[in-house]
Parts: structure tokens; C-alpha cells; sequence
């Protein structure tokens, strides 16, 4: 009775994924959905079609695996207009089973982080879409509030300047290194990511941070950026636009940042620990298993 429940639900996941993919095809580089490159992730997965943006949902991590928006100058011109507001909330579309609640969250000492984010969103109901608790991820206050403001700002600033860009945001897990939070064990994601590709300059690259107390950035390109996650955010692009990264715009400084500026060297020499090469060294591992 379990296999065949199991089985019927697989189905219905998969069935789910195909008809959303489908329906907005819109959202992602040359009508491509990202792609999960390992078979383990992939298994019950489902995808959720949103105004603005898309987002495949992982039962085994209750998390988004990745979340994809087609960025325009003109929809950011209408979110200029559209002042924040909304409430963190589940997303009913899934079975209760990979439904995350705002308790989960409560002091857990991680920020509810956005994957698309609400500033990206043009208009009251795409803003209250991108506050789906199925396009969140833990983060800690000082990547969420900090340097990913900066990594945010800064994609958005490209987009004025490029008319439009597909950017795909995701979290990346440590294997060797569970951390979780609320009694549903939501995993916290080691790195977090954005990538970004560019029709009009043909270029394309991306941003990883580190999901720490003490986070930075880097810039990479989408081959690297793939070795790392496991995810093609941009299966269709070819490989030598993948190798190169693009002229990537700086990160740009959040007020947080700004008024924790004596920390600028710590920041800096982050990604040299030991503890962060082993994180991410494993992630790179987790290719081979």
C-alpha cells in the first residue's frame, strides 16, 4: 500500500513539474527551465508557476531548489512605484507534506531569505507571490541584510541598464555539513546563489555568497557555478558563454554593511579559511556520489 501511495505521488509531482514548466516558459533563458543534474534532487520535485516568477519546490529539503525570473526595465519601473508590503506565508498549491510554516522559522536565528526578491516584484500581487514561504530559504541576518542586499541592488542596476535579464537565484548545501532549523528540520544552505544571463550582451555569470555571520562574495562563472550546486540554471546556453564570465556590475554596499565597515577585512578573508575551502570542496565532491 505505501510503494503504490509513494508511486502515485511521484507521478503526480512529475505530472505537476511538466504541465507548470509548460505554462511559463516565459520566465527562463530561451524558454529552458534550470536544470537538476542530480537524479537524488530531482525526486520529488515540484514546479509552481508564478505572475513573475517560477520555483522548483524539493519535498526531501522542503526548500526551493532554485527560483527564476525574466527581469525587465519596465517591470522594475512599475516595483519602484509598488511600496513593500507583504507577510511571509505557506504555499497551499503543495501537498501538506512540503508545505513549510512561518514556526519553523521562529527563534531560529536565520532570516526568512528570499530567492526572487519582493523588490524585483511589479505590482502588489507579484510582490505578495515572492513572500511564498516555498521562495524562501534560511539566511542569516548578515548575508540576507548585507552583502545580498548589495548582490540584489546590483542585478537590478544591470537590468536598467540591459533592458532585461534571466536571473535564477538557489541555495547550495554543504553534504558534509547539516544544519537545519524548526521541528521539520529545514536545511540552512551553506552558499547562496544568483545567476544571471544577458540576451542583449550575450554574456552571462554569477554571484555565489557565503550564508555565514560573517558572509562575502564572489563572482564566478555558470561551468564553475554548476560544478559547485549540482543546478544548470541556463541548460540551453552554450558552453563557452558558461566558461566566461561576464562584466559583472560590483556588489553594491547595503546600510548594514555601511555601518559595519570596520569588519571589511574579516569579510575579505573569509573565503580563505579552512572551514570554507572544506565547504565548499564538498560541495564540489558531492558530483562524484
Amino acid at each position: 500500500m505505501f510503494k503504490t501511495s509513494f508511486f502515485v505521488f511521484s507521478v503526480i509531482c512529475l505530472l505537476s513539474t511538466q504541465v507548470q514548466a509548460a505554462s511559463c516558459p516565459q520566465l527562463f533563458a530561451q524558454n529552458t527551465p534550470p536544470q537538476v543534474l542530480s537524479e537524488t534532487q530531482r525526486i520529488g520535485t515540484v514546479m509552481l508557476c508564478n505572475g513573475q516568477y517560477a520555483v522548483l519546490m524539493s519535498q526531501q529539503k522542503r526548500a526551493p531548489l532554485w527560483s527564476a525570473e525574466d527581469l525587465t526595465e519596465e517591470s522594475l519601473e512599475i516595483a519602484d512605484k509598488t511600496q513593500r508590503h507583504g507577510s511571509f506565508m505557506p504555499d497551499t498549491r503543495l501537498p501538506r507534506s512540503m508545505q513549510v510554516q512561518t514556526s519553523e522559522y521562529n527563534r531560529s536565528g536565520y532570516d526568512r531569505g528570499h530567492m526572487t526578491p519582493s523588490g524585483d516584484e511589479p505590482g502588489f500581487a507579484a510582490q505578495k507571490e515572492s513572500f511564498l514561504l516555498s521562495n524562501i530559504v534560511p539566511q542569516t541576518p548578515e548575508l540576507n541584510r548585507g552583502p545580498w542586499v548589495g548582490v540584489e541592488s546590483a542585478v537590478r542596476g544591470w537590468a536598467r541598464q540591459e533592458g532585461e535579464l534571466f536571473v535564477v537565484t538557489g541555495p547550495g548545501y554543504d553534504p558534509d555539513s547539516f544544519r537545519s532549523i524548526g521541528p521539520h528540520h529545514i536545511p540552512v544552505p551553506a552558499v547562496i546563489w544568483k545567476a544571471i544571463y544577458d540576451p542583449a550582451g550575450n554574456g552571462a555569470g554569477a554571484y555565489i555568497c557565503l550564508n555565514t555571520h560573517t558572509p562575502s562574495c564572489r563572482v564566478t562563472s555558470i561551468s564553475t557555478l554548476i560544478r559547485l550546486v549540482n543546478i544548470d540554471p541556463f541548460p540551453s546556453l552554450p558552453e563557452t558563454l558558461k566558461n566566461h564570465v561576464a562584466a559583472m556590475p560590483p556588489i553594491q554596499e547595503s546600510p548594514y554593511v555601511l555601518s559595519k565597515q570596520s569588519n571589511t577585512n574579516k569579510l575579505l578573508q573569509e573565503w580563505g579559511k579552512k572551514a570554507v575551502r572544506k565547504a565548499l570542496q564538498a560541495l564540489v565532491k558531492s558530483l562524484v556520489q
